[in-house]
């Protein structure tokens, strides 16, 4: 694991757009899931002001259609496609990688954004838990698919999007859908963020050697859409959070919260490097307790763990996801 101390001044408080300050893009395919709104908006944008062609994916069409008509303000030359991409549909998911085929190009950056948070239980077509679905296995059948252009690239970078909720659980893999034990949201969140993490180290484990770099991104706790389910007292506990010494707010706005995803995802230091879990621009410390603010549990590096969730996965779906 790269040491801690690995990262840019001041990592906490950059934006995404100073980030990549500077940094040339123009001839690279860059992938965002999740991208009509909060992080995946902004670290498209950031992407698209460095020159980089953007592929947007989203649920909602018409916010697809706004996030490329604002993106496009900023950055007139920049190419931007979209096209709807529903995570918990792995029809959705293979019709959002044939359109990204289409493009007959390489894919240089791909950033695995999209996520819920703490969702009332509901199911996938396949009865797949939907926390668990979309933050996890649709990106893995998106990454699955799209392996093929991200070896292509030659250096292609592969970002998973997890954060410190990945403390509250590590994956139960004889039940990873609650089908026998009872539904918490909360510790499916957990569940789901930490097999985020392991699909960048399985990305590594078996991409690694065709020069992709995967790596796992903390974005930090920024004001999105990601709390749209969280009751009323949660919202207001949350929004007193103050980091643990001082009286710094731990909230990060949009453009601050997508800036280690797009130091993930164009940093020279880190060609042919990973895995690594981010945060705040800057390698994680290494941690053996859950503290809920910062670091990265063992488990969420575990090779053989990671290896064997995919296989669970597989059998989820039913099918093979060859990397």
């Amino acid at each position: 694991m790269l040491s801690s101390s690995f990262g840019l001044p001041q990592g906490a408080t950059l934006t995404a757009e100073e980030v990549c300050a500077g940094i040339r893009l123009h001839g690279k395919l860059a992938v965002i899931t999740g991208a009509s709104t909060g992080l995946g908006k902004e670290t498209a944008r950031a992407l698209a002001l460095a020159g980089a062609h953007v592929f947007l994916g989203g649920r909602d069409e018409q916010a697809l259609m706004t996030a490329k008509r604002d993106i496009s303000t900023f950055s007139l030359s920049t190419e931007i496609s979209v096209h709807r991409l529903d995570l918990m549909s792995a029809s959705s998911v293979c019709a959002f990688t044939k359109a990204v085929e289409s493009l007959g190009r390489p894919v240089d950056i791909l950033i695995c954004n999209a996520g819920i948070m703490a969702c009332p239980l509901w199911r996938s077509e396949t009865g797949i838990e939907a926390q668990f679905m979309t933050n996890y296995v649709g990106h893995a059948l998106l990454t699955s698919r799209l392996c093929p252009l991200l070896r292509s690239a030659g250096r292609a970078r592969f970002v998973s999007l997890s954060s410190c909720a990945h403390h509250l659980a590590s994956v139960d893999l004889a039940d990873l859908s609650y089908r026998h034990r009872a539904y918490d949201r909360w510790s499916a969140y957990g569940q789901s963020k930490t097999a985020a993490a392991l699909l960048a180290v399985q990305v590594y484990r078996k991409l690694g050697q065709d020069g992709v770099t995967a790596l796992t991104v903390h974005p930090g706790m920024s004001k999105t859409e990601l709390g749209r389910f969280l009751l009323e007292e949660e919202k207001a506990a949350m929004a007193q959070l103050t980091c643990s010494v001082g009286s710094t707010s731990l909230w990060k706005s949009a453009a601050a919260g997508a800036a280690t995803s797009v130091w993930a995802a164009t940093a020279a230091e880190f060609e042919g490097v990973g895995p690594a879990y981010l945060e705040d621009c800057a390698v994680a410390p290494l941690i053996t307790q859950p503290n809920f603010q910062y670091g990265v549990m063992p488990y969420a590096l575990d090779e053989t763990l990671a290896q064997d969730l995919w296989h669970a996965t597989e059998q989820l779906l039913g099918t093979t996801l060859p990397l």
